[in-house]
């Protein structure tokens, strides 16, 4: 079963329906499409006007019938002097119908002013509200969901609701209105040509409604392939340097135009069935018309119905027509909207990261405890870490040692609550505190991370290191970029600190890159600094420069360094070596070459310039 198809069955979803996300979305612009609609009803019911004036005038003006004048008419003929004065002044029947054009141009201002503005209010919602909850979405549901497929939910799934509702769901109601007006208009005309229109209705009705539960299930496997293509997009663009560096330029480009292929030709199939709806739509309107203009000369030649009145049945049945052929491509549009929809309740359905109303506030300068911690990122895979139990002293320097999947990552996505270990996976303390119980954004912004792999924006150096805090002076900036052992590169490029760094820190080195990092955490000061082997690549001179000078300038702060080399844990208060995600031993440097075995092989092997050495088992 697929994420969205199980999620329709969950009770406690906050977007149970379709049209409760829908609603949601519309807060704010409501207003705005609901001028619109009356606009559009205005300018339908004007559309009616015109075949009755036209009717009058043939029957009434230029016939010898003057019996059946529309009631909302008389007080214009009473003006005009009667029927003998329309018969001597024509031109009025043209200004009465220029103005009922301009009146109707008024409106159909109006109506796409507020259906425009309503939309774009629409979309605007939407974004701000997808963008927000994304935000507040816990880490482990961005690993299980791919960004390209997210992205493509958030701009072509917004781009169609946003269609729908401001297009097809404006056509869809003038449709109702210009259907039903149209159809008392005829029936007040004549019953018999008006009952052999109304005949062909439940007809196209049908068959649209059969036609929309095919679409709706093409347009969501669409929507898939789709989000499948612009994974494999977004991962290329992002990647662009790995791709360029092993020459996977061939497959990558065959892997992206086989997807292509494939939606491409799904997207044929899927248009087949739709020129066929639409096809057998044009076919019913064209059947229907031709129904009514034989039917109606017949009676016009036996006089049981006048010529002005066959002109205004004829303008009806076209305004029905229109209508009816517009509800088959509403209704495929329906369709797609609604998968949309579903989509983008996907995302708007999965639960935020959420405190409790009375979530601690606890001091995070002291003593870090893991008591019998275990835990596995899902059901099918194995254990990161087992029964792993160890106390990290509040302000003192803790090194954490282990080979590539040893658990050591893993320790600290759960110290900063990105994942949580299930109820019985033991606990973690800061101080007495059970860390459940902390209030999220008050525990990150006590934490402070540094990854191998850091993350940059397309902005400035400088505004990179400050991206933390919102006010930070140039002083600042220059001080966590000394101890982090940068200030010498920026120097020596043309601009310093106004230099852009491109797209993912894509114009910075490796080791520029962890060191611009490390200073945008140093930045705020937290009272917890985890260094995620983030010293890897940096030669062994800077990294020992770099821990000098964190030695000196995070005075008071519980300091985690994270490696595979030990050179980097020497000077640490204490070191943690894991294995498999167990802890092998715990003590200093010293200690832990007397009587621990791993941890003395490991240093023997590094110490002899063979690090690449390290089991990757551990």
């Amino acid at each position: 079963m697929s994420r969205e198809s199980s999620e329709k069955t969950y009770k406690g979803m906050r977007f149970p329906s379709r049209m409760s996300l829908v609603v949601h979305f519309l807060h704010g612009s409501v207003r705005y499409f609901a001028i619109s609609v009356l606009s559009a009803c205005m300018v339908s019911l004007l559309d009616l006007v015109n075949p009755r004036i036209i009717g009058f005038m043939v029957d009434a003006v230029i016939g010898t019938d003057s019996t059946k004048i529309p009631f909302w008419l008389n007080p214009f003929v009473r003006l005009a002097g009667g029927i003998e004065g329309l018969r001597r002044h024509p031109a009025a029947i043209a200004v009465l119908v220029l103005a009922i054009a301009l009146i109707r141009a008024l409106f159909r201002f109006c109506f796409e002013y507020f259906n425009t503005r309503g939309a774009e209010t629409l979309v605007k919602t939407m974004r701000d509200s997808l963008f927000s909850h994304i935000l507040r979405l816990p880490w482990a549901w961005h690993g299980s969901h791919a960004t390209g497929d997210i992205i493509q939910r958030c701009t072509s799934d917004v781009d169609t609701v946003k269609t729908f509702l401001s297009d097809q769901l404006s056509s869809l109601l003038r449709t109702v209105i210009l259907m039903t007006l149209s159809l008392v208009f005829m029936f007040r005309i004549n019953v018999k040509l008006a009952a052999a229109a109304a005949v062909f209705l439940p007809v196209i009705i049908l068959y649209s409604l059969y036609f929309h539960s095919r679409i709706a299930s093409a347009f969501a496997k669409a929507d898939e392939e789709e989000g499948r293509l612009s994974t494999i997009a977004q991962e290329n663009l992002t990647g662009v340097r790995v791709v360029r560096a092993f020459g996977r330029e061939a497959q990558e480009r065959e892997r992206f135009e086989a997807q292509n292929s494939y939606y491409t030709g799904y997207w044929i199939h899927l248009i087949r069935t739709l020129a066929l709806f639409w096809s057998s739509g044009d076919v019913a309107t064209y059947l229907q018309t031709l129904v009514i203009l034989v039917s109606g000369s017949v009676l016009a030649v036996r006089g049981q119905i006048t010529a002005g009145d066959l002109i205004a049945f004829l303008s009806y049945n076209e305004l029905l027509t229109w209508p009816v052929r517009e509800l088959g491509r509403t209704i495929a549009e329906m369709s797609k909207a609604g998968i949309s929809v579903d989509r983008l309740r996907v995302i708007m359905n999965a639960e935020e990261e959420a405190d409790s109303p009375d979530a601690a506030r606890p001091p995070m300068d002291r003593d870090i405890v893991f008591d019998h911690v275990s835990f596995k990122y899902d059901s099918a895979s194995g254990e990161a870490l087992h029964d792993v139990s160890f106390r990290i002293p509040g302000g003192s320097v803790f090194g954490i040692l282990g080979g590539t999947g040893s658990g050591k990552s893993t320790l600290m996505h759960l110290l900063d609550r990105l994942y949580d270990p299930e109820n019985d996976g033991g606990r973690i303390l800061i101080g007495d505190c059970d860390l459940r119980t902390i209030s999220l954004p008050y525990l990150r912004s006590h934490i402070g991370m540094v990854l191998q792999e850091p993350y940059l924006f397309s902005r400035t150096l400088s505004e990179n290191i400050a991206i933390t805090q919102k006010s930070v002076s140039m002083r600042e900036v220059r001080r966590a970029a000394r101890i982090a052992s940068l200030d010498k590169a920026v120097s020596r490029f043309a601009k310093g600190y106004d230099t852009f760094v491109g797209e993912r820190g894509v114009t910075l080195s490796g080791g520029q890159k962890q060191r611009t990092a490390i200073a945008q955490m140093l930045i705020r000061t937290p009272e917890i600094m985890i260094f995620d082997d983030s010293l890897s690549a940096v030669d062994a001179e800077t990294d020992a420069r770099i821990r000098k000078a964190l030695r000196a300038g995070t005075s008071g702060s519980t300091v985690i360094l994270i490696s595979h080399r030990i050179s980097t844990l020497l000077d640490a208060d204490s070191i943690l070596v894991v294995e498999n995600g167990r802890v092998s031993a715990q003590g200093t440097h010293a200690e832990l070459l007397d009587r621990s075995p791993l941890y003395r092989k490991i240093y023997s092997l590094q110490m002899q310039g063979t690090e690449s050495l390290l089991p990757q088992e551990m």
